[in-house]
């Protein structure tokens, strides 16, 4: 079976997802601005979710996760609870 391993910084607004999304583009480490500004538990350590299979996660966040580049900050990508930018950290098949 499929896994992943994947962080997230999940904001309130498309726009803040945007604005963020910029910053990470322009050179700020991933992890450092998921602690400063995701809403999820998980932005303490720096977005982390750990080693997931499909199905673990909402629909959308899999489709994301299971279809994506791996290495590359994907997103705004809107689900019940908010606004996330997803980093594929690795996937198996």
């Amino acid at each position: 079976m499929a896994t992943a391993k994947a962080r997230h910084i999940l904001v309130d607004t498309e726009q803040e997802c945007e604005d963020l999304k910029g910053q990470i583009d322009g050179g700020a480490d991933f992890v450092d601005v998921a602690k400063e500004h995701s809403k999820c538990p998980s932005g303490k350590t720096g977005g982390d979710l750990g080693e997931f299979s499909p199905g673990q996660m909402v629909k959308e966040f899999d489709e994301v996760v299971f279809s994506g580049d791996v290495g590359k900050v994907l997103g705004p990508v809107k689900t019940d609870f908010g606004f996330h930018l997803i980093e594929i950290t690795s996937r198996t098949e």
